[in-house]
């Protein structure tokens, strides 16, 4: 097949842009293309040559444009609708080889008995054993209603080779994994912008309403990078009168500008609101957080968020591909711009930086409080997240806690509701004898730091007898005791390891029925929110 271009398309689209410049560069490209394929000593290999050119042309602008071939838009339906045919399980990769991290609840998975910490051996007559989860996630999905057949190996299990059948299903991960009353709190955790998120999120409300016991409510973003903007202007009208701007986007041409107002009337027009943000709260989690803070109608508690506000669209291409192409920026209601990253204004190696607080314009919300664009939004309540141990980093990292949790519920049919239980000393001491002292791998930052001084030491000509008998002493005082370590950060290692072993029998749901009541940001929003600081805080200036 010829791989050739008219000209005249290139200069017709040139002439669409205004841009001589492209059209020149596509004509050279053009020409590239045609000698390569008439004059080159090889084949070419088209679709890995373009796939790269469209790669490499698409890294000139955002990361948030995309290109999406025919046979990588079920993961495109999957980030706006959430939908796509499988098994329902998360995987993980392990010593080159895949494993189950979790099943979801109620999935095909979760019903034939697939647990995490199986190796997957087999899919159908495929063999997998040695292969990683982005491959064998292809071999799992399929059109809904369709059978597959999984070859497994089950740690801790008399027969540990396991074979399933089970009949694929079109599945939606909810945007609402979790909501519950905690205390006089409504609590919602929210993990995406999909077109059902709003349907989601006012079941929760109307439970909420339904309880006389609420008396505010949490809105949890964390960690969510978005989605949909009409989602995100919906949710917005379950608390702010009807006909309320929320957010507006600019873009090149009038084709892109929009207002967004929302369109019904609220649930709750008052009740306290809180919403929970961090470093990967983004884009529509962006829109409703910002449009709380700017209209005063809730806190931010957390950590800045990240700072894209950028909107996208997606548009056809020939061969049935789709571009997903940043065509807008949208503005918060008091008209602030959060974006961190100019992304127009590279620096001279290409590289992307964030806009310093310095360079920040002020802004003012519906009730005079000072705010600032750029950089993603601060919170009203700062969050130190404090930073994890390395012991504990370790620990997650290596999956001595996973594993650990795979061994206790191989030995345990039944543990207490997921609020309800607890790390018991027995459990703990049991968990610490898992972990065996010669295969536990430290991370040697204390002994690289002593090298590095006795070092710098020596350069600087403070190397004698006493000073080296100083590092030897200080260096043995340093060494680490595994059982000492594990006492000492117990607490931290707790929260991960419940974490693990109530997910084994309560899937996610479990998960954040364990953490969240004790979640640093969750109590600090209830404290603001059941005290005078919450009016405080929305009416300083």
């Amino acid at each position: 097949m010829a791989l050739t271009f008219s000209s005249v398309a290139f200069f017709s689209l040139a002439n669409k842009s205004g841009d001589a410049a492209l059209g020149r560069n596509l004509v050279t490209f053009n020409a590239i293309v045609q000698e390569l394929q008439n004059n080159y000593v090889d084949s070419l290999q088209p679709d890995v040559a373009f796939k790269q050119a469209i790669a490499a042309l698409l890294e000139t602008v955002d990361p948030y444009t995309e290109y999406y071939p025919t046979d990588d838009q079920e993961m495109l339906q999957k980030m706006t609708t959430g939908e796509y045919g499988g098994i329902g399980s998360y995987l993980m990769d392990r010593d080159s080889s895949t494993y189950i991290s979790a099943p979801m609840e109620g999935t095909p998975a979760a019903k034939a008995g697939i647990r995490a910490g199986d190796r997957i051996l087999k899919v159908d007559s495929l063999d997998v054993s040695r292969k990683l989860s982005s491959d064998v996630t292809k071999v799992l999905r399929g059109r809904p209603n369709t059978p597959v057949t999984i070859t497994l190996q089950r740690p801790y299990a008399t027969d540990s080779i396991i074979t399933v059948t089970l009949t694929r299903e079109l599945l939606q991960q909810p945007s609402v994994p979790y909501f519950n009353v905690i205390g006089n709190t409504g609590y919602i955790q929210l993990t995406s912008f999909i077109n059902k998120s709003p349907a989601e999120v006012k079941t929760a409300l109307e439970s909420f309403k339904a309880n006389p016991e609420v008396k505010n409510i949490v809105i949890d973003l964390r960690g969510n990078g978005g989605g949909l903007v009409e989602s995100a202007v919906e949710i917005l009208g379950f608390f702010l009168p009807k006909g309320t701007e929320v957010v507006r986007t600019k873009g090149r041409d009038d084709a892109a500008d929009r207002v967004y107002k929302t369109t019904h009337s609220p649930i709750f027009p008052d009740m306290p609101l809180a919403i929970l943000i961090d470093g990967a709260t983004a884009s529509a989690s962006e829109i409703l957080a910002g449009a709380v803070q700017d209209l005063d109608r809730g806190v931010l508690i957390g950590s800045r968020s990240f700072g894209k506000g950028l909107v996208q669209s997606t548009r056809p291409l020939p061969f049935s591909g789709v571009l997903k192409i940043t065509v807008a920026k949208y503005y918060t209601p008091s008209g602030r711009l959060i974006q961190a990253l100019d992304y127009a204004h590279r620096n001279p190696d290409g590289s992307v930086s964030r806009r310093p607080d310095s360079l920040t314009n002020v802004y003012k919300t519906l009730n005079g409080r000072t705010i600032r664009d750029g950089g993603g939004l601060q919170p009203d309540s700062v969050i130190d997240w404090g930073k994890t141990s390395r012991l504990v980093y370790n620990i997650v990292r290596d999956n001595w806690s996973f594993d650990y949790a795979t061994k206790f519920a191989a030995e345990h049919p039944t543990i207490a509701p997921a609020d309800k239980f607890v790390i018991t000393d027995e459990i703990y001491a049991d968990f610490k004898k898992s972990i065996d002292p010669k295969r536990f791998k430290y991370d040697r930052v204390m002994e690289d730091a002593m090298k590095q001084l006795r070092e710098i030491a020596g350069q600087e000509g403070y190397i004698n007898d006493t000073t080296t008998a100083a590092f030897d002493t200080l260096q043995n005082l340093l060494v680490h005791n595994l059982d000492h370590d594990l006492d000492t950060h117990r607490e931290e290692i707790t929260e991960y390891l419940g974490s693990e072993i109530v997910g084994r029998y309560y899937y996610d749901k479990g998960k954040s029925a364990y953490v969240i009541p004790g979640d640093k940001a969750f109590k600090v929003a209830a404290s603001i929110l059941n005290s005078p600081e919450y009016y405080k805080i929305l009416h300083k200036k």
